[in-house]
């Protein structure tokens, strides 16, 4: 059996929030778009992503395609309206077929897997700082503080199909296992191990968790949208 619970919040120093979200047990799809552009264009960006990665998995496709298909359509809208400055938005993805799970992501959205009291992060950021720290310059702690922290090397609707990274992972799911997906206005906020005090507290429904994530994200100064979604396997 599957429980998840699911939340966004606009933060506390944007006026609009440019996350979106998607949640559906029958389907088997979960997501976290976060969208960026300005002038209420990311939120286009992320809403149109949502949209095509819903429609594309309900017709039958793999969840790649599915965000490939969403990074096209976005990139069409843009040309469409004749923006000047492109749209994008950011990606994390998780299917569930009976005991397997897919992710997928595109971006510095995030997915962690909870497995046997540990928590590990699945996706790797696709980031400028993570580059760096790829290369040795710099070390994860530096990259929390780093200026450049929230630039993104991939973006749905910036990245050019042709260029376009969807990473994916697959593995069994057990129960007991829950799998966090959400923007970087969490992880901006909440650093792991504090991630990981949360999603302990498996006494709690899957929603408190979530709400308790939020919570401590606003706590941390809520500098940016939050949107985090948690997948429960029972």
């Amino acid at each position: 059996m599957i429980e998840f619970g699911h939340l966004t919040h606009v933060g506390l120093r944007r006026e609009l929030n440019e996350d979106t979200y998607y949640g559906d047990a029958d389907l088997g799809l979960w997501l976290v778009a976060d969208g960026m552009g300005g002038h209420a264009y990311g939120e286009v960006a992320s809403a149109l992503a949502r949209e095509a990665v819903v429609r594309t998995v309900r017709s039958g496709s793999s969840l790649s395609d599915a965000i490939r298909i969403a990074d096209e359509d976005i990139i069409r809208c843009s040309k469409r309206r004749g923006d000047s400055l492109p749209m994008g938005t950011t990606i994390v993805a998780a299917r569930i077929e009976g005991n397997r799970f897919e992710v997928a992501w595109v971006g510095d959205s995030r997915v962690y897997l909870w497995r046997d009291g540990a928590l590990t992060q699945l996706s790797q950021d696709h980031s400028y700082v993570q580059e760096l720290i790829a290369q040795g310059a710099i070390s994860p702690a530096q990259a929390r503080s780093h200026p450049h922290r929230n630039v993104v090397t991939q973006a749905l609707g910036v990245t050019a199909p042709e260029q376009l990274n969807v990473e994916t992972l697959s593995g069994e799911l057990r129960p007991g296992m829950q799998l966090l997906l959400c923007s970087d206005g969490l992880t901006e906020e909440v650093d792991d191990g504090h991630i990981a005090q949360v999603l302990a507290h498996i006494e709690c429904s899957a929603q408190e968790c979530v709400d308790g994530l939020i919570a401590a994200a606003l706590d941390g100064g809520g500098s940016d949208n939050v949107t985090a979604i948690l997948v429960r396997s029972h």
